[in-house]
Order: C-alpha cells, then sequence, then structure tokens
C-alpha cells in the first residue's frame, strides 16, 4: 500500500480519527480530528511524521471539535466539502480552510488521494480514497451506515452515496468514522455483500429501511 492508514479511536463516542500517511516521505493527513488532539500529535511524533492537511468528512461536532487545535499545532490547512465550509469556519475561525470539490486531488508525501463527494448524512460529506483504501466518515460504517434525520440529512441521496462507494474495487478497506461494528474496518466486498443498508436494490426499499419503517435483514459473512 502507497499509503499507511492508521486508525486510532478518540473521545468518549465511539470516534475514529484516521491518519493517512506516506511513511516514506513522513507526510500525513489527519481525517476527522475530534477529541484527543494531543494524543494523535504524540503517536505522529512518535513515528517521525509531519501533518500536511486535515480532511473533514463532515462538520457535526463530534468530527471537527479537534480541527482548530491541531492546525494551530501544524499549521496545516483544513479541506471541506464546499457546502459545510461555513460550518466548519463557525467551528474553527482561526484555521486555513479550503472546500474540496467532488474528484479533488490531494497530494500527501507525493501520494495521490481523492475526494468523493458522499452527502446524504449530511449536506455536503466528503470520503478519501486512497485508491486502495477508503475514509467515510458517517457515510459508511462497517455493517452500517449515516443518520440522515439530522439537519441536513436525506435518505435518498444517502442512498446514492453509497451506491457509488459500493463502485469501488470490492479490497477496497473501508475505515468508518465510528466503531459501530463488528470490527473496525472492512471492506467494499463485505459490505456490498452483507451490510442491509448496501444490500437495498431500489431507493424506496432503502428510505424504509434508514428512516425505521422495515427491519433489516440478517445477513452473514466474514470480513
Amino acid at each position: 500500500m502507497s499509503f499507511e492508514m492508521l486508525q486510532m479511536e478518540v473521545g468518549m463516542m465511539l470516534n475514529f480519527s484516521t491518519i493517512v500517511a506516506s511513511p516514506q516521505i513522513g507526510d500525513c493527513a489527519v481525517v476527522d480530528p475530534a477529541f484527543e488532539v494531543d494524543r494523535l500529535l504524540r503517536e505522529i511524533e512518535r513515528r517521525g511524521w509531519r501533518v500536511t492537511a486535515i480532511l473533514v468528512t463532515h462538520t457535526h461536532h463530534d468530527h471537527i471539535d479537534g480541527v482548530e487545535a491541531l492546525a494551530a499545532a501544524t499549521g496545516a490547512p483544513a479541506y471541506v466539502g464546499a457546502g459545510e465550509l461555513e460550518a466548519l469556519r463557525r467551528a474553527a475561525p482561526k484555521a486555513t480552510l479550503h472546500p474540496i470539490e467532488d474528484g479533488a486531488t490531494l497530494v500527501i508525501g507525493g501520494e495521490r488521494l481523492t475526494a468523493l463527494a458522499t452527502p446524504g448524512h449530511t449536506i455536503d460529506a466528503r470520503s478519501y480514497y486512497t485508491g486502495e483504501a477508503v475514509a467515510t466518515g458517517d457515510t459508511l460504517f462497517v455493517g452500517g451506515c449515516g443518520r440522515t434525520d439530522f439537519s441536513g440529512g436525506d435518505a435518498p441521496t444517502l442512498f446514492g452515496s453509497l451506491q457509488r462507494l459500493a463502485t469501488l474495487p470490492e479490497e477496497t478497506r473501508v475505515y468508518p468514522g465510528h466503531d459501530y461494528g463488528q470490527t473496525p474496518t472492512s471492506t467494499i466486498g463485505w459490505e456490498k455483500a452483507t451490510n442491509p443498508y448496501l444490500r437495498c436494490q431500489t431507493v424506496e426499499e432503502f428510505v424504509a429501511l434508514r428512516t425505521g419503517k422495515s427491519p433489516p435483514r440478517p445477513v452473514r459473512g466474514s470480513r
């Protein structure tokens, strides 16, 4: 793998912050720094890495509360979907912020990753795809998906985002924003085979399942 993915559980809400590093060069990006920024920085320093970018999947407080502290400590800019830029600016007014468009690439230590628009949990969420792994925030969990009853959420839109993620290669490793599943990570192939939300065949079926009008179907599989 060109990038090394380091997943760290932080805070009291089962959050994951994921560090995407180019170990040969030593540059890294931090996805969704919300809690325990000091511990993230200690681990990054221990490995001899330097933070060159902060990647925000969406702007719920449990994914962005540490953005300003991390930006202040490292000087790294933060990237977020344009539709959530103002929300991030309110939370991190002193940080350098940039909107990142769907399909835009960032270079971290000479390696490229791609921002994918995956709204539905929020109005303009992003996932970050390295070519071999994807950080999905609260769009896709291991065995589940994000809620759509918050402000900016929309079940049909989320269905489309999940369908987009399902087109990634099946071996793509999934790094979600919370430790809500049986294991911390999985693969796109496993999610397609077993995740009840990805097994929905129509948007109507998905909306009924996501809004609680239809129970999830039991599934089995191994990662």
